[in-house]
């Protein structure tokens, strides 16, 4: 770094300096982030060099680089910080000049634009531009700042906040440590009061001049004028500060009365300063000498009167004799005009005046400071005495001076002031020298002195008192008088000029006032301090404390000595240009046009190195540069140097960026650059050099893509594949296969390589081209691709097939050509786009070619322990294979094409050729010593086992096998020395080959008996189920699986560096088979195919000792997508969606491992969960069993931890440098995604087999949360597509498990799933809201969840229906609740509610995925009140409405057509949307008035009418519309009397289906309750409890009374012999009656009715369960009408059933009938001698009696006390006369 950077201060040519400039960043870029990777930051100090600690610094001084690679930057600077204090601090000097530069630039710029401007913002930039002035000396700048300032304080209507913030700025200018600053600023405010006040502005108007002046008009800004610059040594500065004064103090007549008065104010306060400079003999003195005259001579109140007193005083202590005469002549004019003057000493002469002039030029100034003890020396009530005797006019004189010279020395501790304020002694000292100063004062004239010494501690301690009296005018005379009656005393004297010092220059003590940013509570200071100038102007008498010896504005500029470092400089001027020019484009602009900017110093200006670098520095200049080099290019060598440039800015981005876009690819996204490099690849290259030259283009486009391959541009793959597709000539892919003159003519070995290397390079970009699609969506560019996967599927196997013979294979070209092959054949349909060939036939050219290659080099050499071939040679083919095979099942039509895999056992070289044909082949690659090979060999077993042909095949291939088939697996499933992704691959063969159904004995011509099982000791054999289970038993399979289980590893696996027993497979090509692995996806399909059990062949397994376990194996992953079966058999591996198929990190083992204890990896775990879900299947009790000693479903479940998915997905959206790469996390969450995917479905097997196995408490609970919380993981933004579909899937798998528990275990699952969800219910409604919306791109999702929403919501409504009257369901929330929240942030419910109704009325009725939502929203509808109030108003009601009236319209069209068959197949998808819409309506109307409103106001009734017909027709659709009408009737009296209406004159019935006498529905209903047959008992009981809720309106009661309907009850049959109970008809009509007997209308219809109550007597004698005293509760209601009562007494049935009631065993049974009787007695004389009959009455008291004992305490139970209030009260009405 530190050879670069120094080479291009050189002089060297500019390609020499370009060449240094590249080298010198991305050798930056490299050893930046190789630090951020080896050495935390808080460690550099400890291993990093000084030479290291130089190159980082020039490093952080690189402007271009700093801006181009902000991070970078940071790191830098971190590293510096800890590694040289020296350097870091010269380096933030720097940044800080920078930032001021920046802000100069861009006030500078905003100033000069039109338009309104944000002052303050210009205001902030302005402070922070003072900082850099010593640097860039831009003094137009201060000109500009002053404007600002000025125009701000002209406003009267700015904010004070901006009126602050620009004074502080301009204090800082005026008091700038510059010289040269300091001069510019008050130049500039003379020239801006000139053009304000000068003479020349006498003609035009004050008030529009003037108030540019304002920003000077205060306090602080004249201080530090009068203060600092009128004493600055500077000649220009103090010369231009007095002019500035002199105009002001001039300038009244130019001024507004409104200025001059602000003016003035302003500069009351800094009078004492400014009064200094007063002299006769100066312009600038005469002024200041005039504000303190009054009368005529000088104006009248320039000053207030005070404020001119004062002035007058404090010019006594100035040091000219002249001034100090003329002060005396003006006091002389106070003191002769002041009240009361005759009365007071001395008569003032000129005699006295001439001796005075030197008054206060004391030769002894007093010292102010105060005393401090530590403690009291004397006590309070001491004080008190003495103050006594000090202010008593009974006390001698003597006395009084003794106490008052006490007190003195009491005052000389500060402490002691407190206790003395509260005395009030000012007020006494005042009156002693008013006393002094009268007539007869000689008398008091020996207190003066020790009195003016009080005064003096006091005011020197008490600032408050010190404002205060220097406001009073009287006291300031009385002092005068006092020392010129004292003149002669220097003691009292010296104590007056002490004491007119502490109040006339009292303004300019307190520090405060002048701060730049006073506080908002400001504490005056308890020391008597004033500013150095006065000290320099004023002979003051006493000695004092200064202060603002340099003005209290002035800033702290950073040492300027940095400068000098070259370095530094050279950061200076390139950020002051950058900022100049406002960015690189402006400056390079600039610097291209060649014109030359005079505005700034030329020290300033760019030098050519400077351009030059900072156009090599950023990428888009650079890359254009690069652009223009090979346009302009006369030589391959330029235009490779600016291609390997190009490369280079590639380069950086990759090493500044850990993800994203850098630099160089946003320019290359703004650059038209494609059409500079087309030319060189549209031709076939000619020569050495062409191919040279190509290849560094290849290399270019192949680096470009992968930097693009997560966010590829569009425009950028369509050129390359349109490239690609032309016709003859297409170089890049003509290249690829030599032709027969190239590969005949004689070239040397550099001809050779280069061949090769351009080959190779062509290879590398092909393979990047297909994985940039991965994240690609547009068709056009996408049909390109396809066509081109084809051709280059072609060109590949040209390749494959340059030579006959296969010894001429070159490796190196061989394992290219395959690993390009690997890449293409990862892409679905790859064969399927040849317009001659068909995708079969290229499958099988590709099959003959890979299988020749698998023989010729490995089968028959022994494989790769006796194999020359390299093993990417191995890998790369296998590989191949297993894409193949999933390209031959998308195309093969049956599984006939499973035979062209087969091969001869055997060799050829021996002697008896072989017949028989198969797998063999595959085996030997299941043990090769690459994992890789092992794991893609097995996954193509577990392929071509997806069919029953393949398993055969496979399975006979093995028989000479020790094992065979079913061994083998088992043993690689349970080898502890197998890679997790090995073992995997084994678990999905066996998988698969227990789809088969296998016999549980040998069957003749059965040719699949499954395993088979001979031990050789006893003889016996077993096949089929029984040999599976004694081959598990025997290899401890649950066993294994329970330690596979404990020792699963979720982490990151990375490398042990210190163990040997890892084979590191990373750091391979970045083209290699590393991106195949990384981004390969198979397709899925769905198998047509039968299991034919027949053509299968029995093959016997040995049973083997497991295999001893080793240390742990690398391992890899693939994907195998297999064909789905039903889910009632045994699932083949693959038959779910695809996963991710990234290759995972290596594990670590932190601490050594037992032999047998080793990870496992949760991918292994997802194919263990589907194998034993198979198992399941096949044995379900042996399973569960195992499953229970294994404790293998806790310990399956216990790995589910939603903490693991929640940090890898923070990870992900917060990557930092630390982090590991993106593509390890993102397999770390695919891989668990994957796991959850099969154990969800593993536990949905469980809960149909054993619900037991998941319902336990302590699993169940810990699932429920950690599903809830994986379902609630925010995926959103963060994500790319592919690992958003993962989560898609598991969820999908989530959502149906919590569906199955709530369905087969919701007693124990529901309370845990609702508390989960309720912890989460903000979080769950985004989810459910964001499935919905996955209707159209996952529909499996968008079922599942409104599935599970229907099951909880169903289950819910049930176990409510069982606990409503227990205190438990209130326990914990509800769903319900949780929906209805009513809180303003519970927007989500609203939104569900929403998504769900687009998603239903959004589908067409044939769509199955509207039956879901109708489904989910019944549901809703059913439980929650705002579902219902959403429905409501987004018009759900009316659309159903409008629904069933086309339906209805659409049924009666058809039903005219000859020989239409009504309501057949075609009619079918009327009746459920029919059937849907109704029930949609009865579930939006449940309990909801106001939505009942809208159905009366949608005409409900009469479009049921007007579908009565065909409701007739079909149970369903009737059963359904009752049930609406019972809801809709029920405590709805309008839509009870709706009903009654006739309807046709609206609604019109076809003809056909008219009925005479139906002309309202409730007669439809009658008719239909009337003819009822009693085998439709549904229909029956629903159409009874719909009248029933009809006989609560009175005007249905009319409509009942008058069609003889209850006639029907008279003709009822009761039960006969034996039997003694009721019909259900019967109890139907009962429950009718009761509700009829509610009115008093209603009594009477039932009392009318003859023989009625006679039947009702007789019914109840009869037992019904269900609600076994309605004819009492009838009897009970009709008894309480007074009209009624003589014909219930009459019937003496009735009152002996009451009467024997009051004897009964049921206590409900003696309630009513006591309440009957009594209400029959109550103001009925005649019932009251009825019932007094004996019998009765001593029925009744009885009854009494028992109830007295039986309810002790009535008041426990208001059924009790009220049951006890009826036989109270009837046995006093039958008691009384």
């Amino acid at each position: 770094m530190c050879y670069h950077k120094s080479s291009v201060d050189l002089e060297q040519t500019e390609m020499l300096l370009v060449h240094h400039r590249m080298a010198f960043v991305s050798t930056s870029l490299f050893a930046v982030r190789l630090l951020q990777t080896l050495l935390p930051v808080e460690k550099a100090s400890e291993f990093l060099p000084e030479t290291m600690s130089t190159a980082l610094f020039l490093l952080s001084l690189d402007m271009p680089v700093s801006l181009e690679y902000p991070t970078i930057h940071e790191a830098v600077v971190a590293y510096l910080e800890q590694l040289n204090s020296e350097n870091y601090s010269i380096y933030k000097r720097a940044a800080e000049a920078i930032y001021s530069i920046e802000c100069t630039c861009n006030f500078l710029s905003d100033v000069g634009k039109e338009g309104e401007k944000n002052l303050l913002e210009l205001v902030e930039l302005a402070d922070q531009a003072l900082c850099s002035f010593s640097y860039h000396q831009h003094f137009p700048l201060i000109k500009e700042i002053i404007c600002i300032c000025s125009k701000i304080w002209k406003s009267a209507q700015a904010s004070p906040l901006l009126q602050g913030e620009s004074q502080k700025v301009f204090l800082h200018m005026l008091s700038h440590p510059l010289p040269q600053v300091k001069a510019e600023t008050y130049n500039c405010c003379l020239e801006m009061v000139k053009e304000c006040l000068g003479v020349h502005n006498v003609t035009k108007p004050v008030s529009s001049l003037c108030n540019g002046i304002h920003f000077l008009l205060h306090p602080k800004v004249l201080y530090e004028i009068s203060a600092f610059g009128m004493q600055e040594p500077q000649n220009e500065v103090n010369a231009a500060a007095k002019a500035i004064l002199l105009y002001l103090l001039q300038g009244r007549m130019m001024m507004t009365l409104l200025t001059w008065n602000k003016f003035i104010e302003s500069l009351c306060p800094v009078l004492p300063v400014l009064q200094g400079y007063a002299d006769l003999e100066d312009s600038l003195g005469n002024c200041i000498l005039l504000l303190s005259q009054a009368g005529s001579e000088a104006g009248e109140g320039i000053l207030p009167c005070t404020t001119r007193l004062k002035s007058v005083l404090r010019l006594l202590l100035v040091k000219k004799l002249s001034v100090r005469s003329l002060a005396l002549k003006l006091l002389a004019f106070y003191l002769a005009n002041e009240e009361g003057a005759d009365t007071k000493r001395p008569i003032i002469d000129a005699r006295i005046l001439s001796r005075v002039t030197n008054l206060f030029i004391v030769k002894k100034p007093i010292e102010l400071k105060l005393d401090d003890r530590k403690e009291l020396l004397i006590k309070l009530d001491t004080v008190e005495k003495v103050h006594e005797i000090f202010t008593s006019d009974d006390v001698d004189l003597v006395l009084r001076k003794s106490a008052a010279e006490q007190l003195a020395v009491i005052l000389q501790d500060i402490k002691m002031h407190a206790a003395v304020k509260k005395l009030c002694l000012i007020d006494k000292i005042i009156e002693y020298l008013n006393e002094c100063v009268g007539q007869d004062g000689k008398v008091v004239e020996c207190l003066v002195q020790p009195c003016l010494t009080l005064l003096r501690k006091v005011l020197c301690a008490d600032p408050v008192m010190r404002v205060s009296l220097s406001q009073q005018s009287s006291l300031l005379t009385l002092l005068f008088r006092v020392s010129l009656i004292f003149h002669e005393d220097c003691t009292v004297v010296t104590e007056v000029a002490a004491l007119f010092c502490l109040l006339l220059f009292d303004e300019v003590s307190r520090m405060e006032m002048w701060s730049v940013n006073p506080s908002s509570n400001p504490s005056l200071p308890s020391v008597f301090s004033l500013p150095v100038s006065i000290f320099r102007r004023y002979h003051l008498p006493v000695h004092v404390i200064g202060h603002h010896a340099v003005s209290p504005y002035a800033i702290v500029l950073p040492l300027s000595d940095f400068l000098a470092l070259k370095p530094v400089s050279d950061m200076l001027r390139i950020a002051w240009n950058l900022s100049w020019y406002h960015g690189s484009d402006n400056l390079l602009k600039q610097v291209n046009s060649g014109t030359d900017n005079q505005e700034f110093l030329d020290t300033l200006k760019l030098s050519t190195k400077d351009s030059l670098i900072v156009k090599i520095t950023y990428a888009a200049s650079g890359l254009q540069d690069c652009f223009c080099s090979i346009v302009q290019a006369t030589a391959h060598r330029d235009v490779r140097a600016a291609v390997t440039r190009m490369s280079f800015y590639l380069l950086n981005d990759k090493l500044s960026l850990k993800g994203g876009i850098g630099p160089c690819g946003v320019a290359l996204k703004s650059l038209a650059w494609h059409t500079v490099l087309n030319r060189f690849l549209q031709v076939l290259p000619a020569c050495t050099e062409d191919e040279k030259l190509l290849i560094d283009i290849i290399h270019f486009l192949n680096k470009l893509m992968k930097e693009q391959r997560k966010n590829p541009s569009v425009e950028f793959l369509n050129w390359i594949l349109e490239l690609l597709l032309r016709h003859s000539p297409n170089p890049l892919l003509d290249l690829l296969v030599l032709t027969e003159t190239q590969a005949r003519e004689e070239i040397d070995d550099i001809r050779t390589a280069i061949r090769q290397q351009l080959q190779k390079e062509l290879i590398a970009l092909f393979n990047t081209l297909l994985l940039s699609f991965m994240a690609v969506t547009d068709r056009e560019c996408l049909e390109l691709l396809y066509v081109f996967q084809t051709q280059l599927a072609l060109k590949l196997l040209q390749c494959l097939r340059v030579t006959d013979a296969p010894h001429f294979y070159g490796l190196p070209s061989l394992e290219r050509t395959l690993r390009g092959m690997a890449h293409l054949t990862a892409f679905q349909g790859w064969s399927s786009h040849s317009p001659l060939t068909r995708p079969l036939d290229i499958c099988m050219k590709y099959l003959s070619g890979l299988l020749e290659v698998i023989t010729s080099f490995y089968v028959e050499r022994g494989g790769n322990a006796m194999s020359f071939m390299g093993k990417g040679v191995t890998k790369s083919t296998v590989l191949c294979l297993l894409h193949l095979s999933h390209e031959m099942m998308a195309h093969a039509r049956s599984s006939e094409w499973i035979s062209l895999w087969f091969l001869p056992l055997g060799s050829l070289s021996e002697e008896q050729t072989p017949t028989q044909q198969g797998l063999a082949w595959l085996i030997p690659l299941w043990v090769d010593r690459d994992p890789e090979v092992r794991f893609t060999s097995l996954g193509l077993g577990s392929a071509l086992t997806t069919f029953e042909a393949g398993c055969v095949a496979l399975t006979n291939s093995c028989q000479n096998i020790s094992g065979g088939l079913w061994g083998t697996v088992v043993n690689i499933l349970l080898d502890q020395s197998e890679c997790s992704m090995v073992r995997r691959e084994a678990a999905f063969i066996l998988q698969n080959l227990l789809v088969i159904p296998m016999p549980m004995e040998t069957i003749k011509d059965y040719t699949w008996q499954g395993p088979c099982v001979h031990d050789e000791d006893s003889g016996l054999s077993l096949i089929g189920k029984p040999a599976l289970q004694a081959l598990l038993y025997h290899c401890h399979f649950y066993e294994h699986l329970n330690q596979m289980v404990k020792h699963c590893y979720l982490g990151l696996y990375r490398f042990d560096l210190n163990s040997s027993a890892f084979v590191i497979s990373e750091g391979r090509d970045s083209n290699g088979l590393d991106d195949s692995f990384k981004f390969w996806r198979a397709p899925s399909r769905m198998s047509s195919q039968d299991h034919d059990p027949s053509s299968l062949s029995t093959t016997e397994t040995m049973v083997a000792a497991s295999v001893g376990s080793a240390e742990i194996q690398p391992p890899v992953q693939s994907v195998v997508l297999l064909p789905e079966a039903s889910r009632d058999q045994p699932m083949a591996q693959g038959e779910h969606e695809p996963t991710s198929s990234r290759p995972p990190p290596h594990s670590p083992l932190s601490a050594p491992l037992p032999q047998q204890c080793v990870f496992v990896t949760a991918s292994l775990l997802s194919a263990i969960c589907s194998l034993l879900d198979n198992l399941l299947v096949i044995a379900p009790r042996d399973t569960v069993n195992a499953f229970g000693k294994a404790h293998l479903i806790e310990l399956l479940c216990g790995i589910v931890d939603a903490t693991f998915i929640e940090a890898c997905v923070q990870e992900l959206r917060t990557s930092l440098p630390s982090s590991p790469p993106v593509e390890h996390v993102q397999a770390q969450v695919s891989f668990f995604l994957e796991y959850l995917s099969s154990l969800s479905r593993l536990l949905q097997s469980c809960l149909l087999v054993e619900p037991n196995l998941v319902t336990q408490d302590d699993l169940l609970k810990p699932l429920i949360n950690n599903i809830i919380r994986v379902l609630t993981v925010c995926i959103n933004n963060a994500l790319d597509v592919e690992l958003i579909s993962a989560f898609y899937h598991t969820w999908t798998h989530l959502f149906d498990l919590l569906a199955a528990l709530l369905r087969k275990a919701g007693a124990v699952s529901h309370s845990s799933i609702t508390s989960a969800l309720a912890r989460h219910w903000a979080a769950m409604m985004d989810v459910f809201c964001e499935c919905v919306g996955l209707s159209s791109r996952c529909p499996a999702l968008y079922t599942a969840s409104l599935h599970f929403l229907s099951v909880l919501l169903t289950e819910e409504a049930r176990r409510h229906c069982q606990d409503k009257d227990k205190a438990s369901s209130l326990s914990h929330p509800t769903i319900t609740s949780l929906l209805d929240e009513t809180q303003d942030n519970q927007k989500s419910p609203d939104r569900l509610n929403e998504v769900i109704l687009q998603c239903y009325e959004g589908k067409s009725s044939r769509d199955t995925l509207k039956r879901v939502a109708a489904n989910a929203l019944l549901s809703l509808l059913a439980v929650s009140r705002r579902t219902q109030k959403h429905a409501l108003k987004a018009d759900l009601i009316d659309n159903c409405m409008e629904q069933m009236k086309h339906i209805n319209a659409q049924l009666n069209l058809d039903s005219l057509r000859p020989g239409k068959a009504v309501l057949k197949k075609k009619e079918d998808g009327f009746i459920k949307e029919l059937s849907i819409a109704m029930q949609l309506l009865r579930n939006c109307l449940y309990q909801n008035e106001e939505c009942k409103e809208a159905a009366l106001e949608a005409h409900l009734v009469p479009v049921l009418h007007s579908l009565w017909p065909w409701l007739l027709m079909d149970d369903s659709l009737m059963q359904n519309a009752l049930q609406l009408l019972c809801v809709y009737t029920a405590n709805f009296p309008n839509g009870c009397s709706s009903l009654c209406w006739s309807s046709y004159g609206q609604y019109p019935v076809h003809a056909a289906h008219r009925g005479a006498s139906s002309s309202s529905l409730m007669l439809c209903i009658l008719k239909l309750a009337s003819q009822m047959p009693l085998e439709n008992t549904n229909i029956q009981q629903t159409v009874f409890l719909f009248l029933s809720n009809l006989a609560l309106s009175h005007d249905c009661k009319g409509v009942i009374q008058k069609s003889n309907f209850l006639q029907n009850f008279l003709s009822l049959t009761l039960p006969k012999g034996g039997n003694k109970h009721l019909s259900n008809l019967t109890i139907l009509w009962l429950k009718l009656l009761l509700n009829i007997s509610f009115g008093e209308d209603g009594q009477q219809m039932i009392l009318r009715l003859d023989g009625c109550l006679d039947l009702l007597t007789e019914i109840s004698k009869y037992k019904h369960k269900s609600s076994p005293y309605i004819p009492l509760l009838i009897f009970h209601n009709i008894c309480f009408s007074p009209a009624n009562k003589p014909k219930i007494l009459a019937n003496e049935k009735v009152i002996t059933i009451l009467a024997a009631c009051l004897e009964s065993k049921n206590q409900n049974a003696q309630r009513i009938a006591a309440a009957a009787l009594w209400a029959l007695t109550y103001n009925y004389q005649k019932a009251k001698t009825t019932l007094k009959n004996p019998s009765i009455k001593r029925k009744v008291d009885e009854a009494y009696s028992l109830a007295k004992k039986a309810f002790s305490n009535p008041e426990e139970s208001p059924l009790n006390a009220y049951h006890l209030k009826c036989l109270e009260n009837l046995v006093h009405l039958l008691s009384s006369s």
